[in-house]
């Protein structure tokens, strides 16, 4: 009864970090696999975890629902590409139905695409209304050189199957000098044409990858000089629970975000954490730092799970240090893809 009461009164209260910081949103990487292998995000060989590490989907729901006992209001399913992992429905259909009855306000998705053709209707059926999709050139030359041969009309038709399911969607572009600049204009054109918004981000330096991120960092001020040739940016108070700030462009419906871990920290109003899928909880995507949900779920069932969020919470650092100096080595061992966007 006792530690009925101590849950509930946690609940109650939400969960904030030792900063003051309101913690009420979760990104889990349901899976490290990926059908590309982007310049920016991974190696070329990249080894995998062993499927033996990887937390079951029935895992992550019932991690997933302790977090939304504890105030969480939204979660972001990611990868890795989620749209690999063999039996993802079941998983987005476990967490949709907390949507459905009001205790998520929203389950969202980030995927490179390739899958979205086949299965955008299950999203939209498990609860899922908006997602965001990795595109980071519409030139097919330029696409297969970042994405290490991905195939773009792939990825092109299943922006079209999301679309005609219902979902919003959001286009992600990673600004990279001297491989994708002049790709911004095109994308931003395509957004508006299909009624899609735009994100531009900055690299981070997470994991080590074929090229120096110090060769291709572009600040995204640079970024959108075109687009500032062309438009008015007026700022928007707007959120979506992440990190983007977000502009509304003169004669245009598409609205742009920006994204700035190095030129513009966003710490300060970090509401976040991350749930790998091997049942690590990062609290910051920057630190190495992490707690081990699975070996105490695996261990303690639900009970060890509490005693550790308070433990993240308290460790939770106050920014990420990132830096893409020249020859400078990388924030973290982990690849994006590891930790999920």
């Amino acid at each position: 009864m006792a530690n009925a009461i101590e849950t509930q009164a946690k609940a109650a209260a939400g969960m904030r970090d030792s900063h003051g910081r309101q913690i009420d949103y979760l990104r889990i990487s349901v899976t490290d696999r990926c059908d590309l292998r982007c310049r920016y995000c991974m190696s070329e060989t990249m080894q995998f975890l062993p499927r033996r590490e990887i937390l079951t989907l029935e895992e992550i729901a019932i991690i997933a629902e302790r977090f939304i006992a504890r105030g969480v209001r939204r979660i972001r399913l990611s990868g890795g590409e989620p749209l690999v992992r063999r039996d993802f429905a079941d998983l987005a259909r476990a967490l949709g139905r907390h949507v459905k009855s009001g205790r998520l306000d929203e389950l969202t998705l980030t995927t490179n695409g390739t899958q979205l053709a086949r299965h955008a209707d299950m999203l939209f059926d498990a609860g899922i209304r908006r997602i965001n999709v990795s595109l980071d050139a519409l030139d097919p030359a330029i696409f297969a050189d970042i994405t290490r041969g991905g195939d773009l009309p792939a990825l092109l038709a299943g922006l079209e199957a999301a679309r005609a399911a219902g979902l919003k969607l959001k286009i992600n572009m990673v600004a990279l000098r001297g491989v994708n600049e002049d790709q911004v204009l095109p994308l931003l054109d395509f957004c508006e044409t299909h009624g899609h918004d735009l994100t531009l981000i900055e690299t981070m330096p997470l994991g080590d990858v074929a090229d120096d991120r110090a060769d291709h960092f572009l600040p995204l001020i640079e970024a959108i000089a075109p687009i500032r040739a062309r438009h008015d940016l007026v700022p928007l108070s707007e959120r979506t629970g992440g990190p983007a700030r977000y502009f509304a462009l003169s004669g245009l419906r598409t609205r742009l975000g920006l994204i700035t871990p190095l030129s513009e920290n966003f710490c300060a109003g970090c509401n976040r954490m991350r749930l790998t899928c091997q049942g690590r909880i990062y609290m910051c995507l920057g630190h190495e730092d992490h707690v081990d949900l699975k070996a105490a779920f695996r261990a303690d069932g639900v009970a060890g799970i509490d005693a550790l969020l308070d433990q993240a919470l308290a460790a939770k650092p106050a920014a990420h240090d990132f830096s893409v100096s020249r020859g400078a080595s990388p924030s973290t061992r982990r690849h994006m893809s590891v930790t999920g966007g």
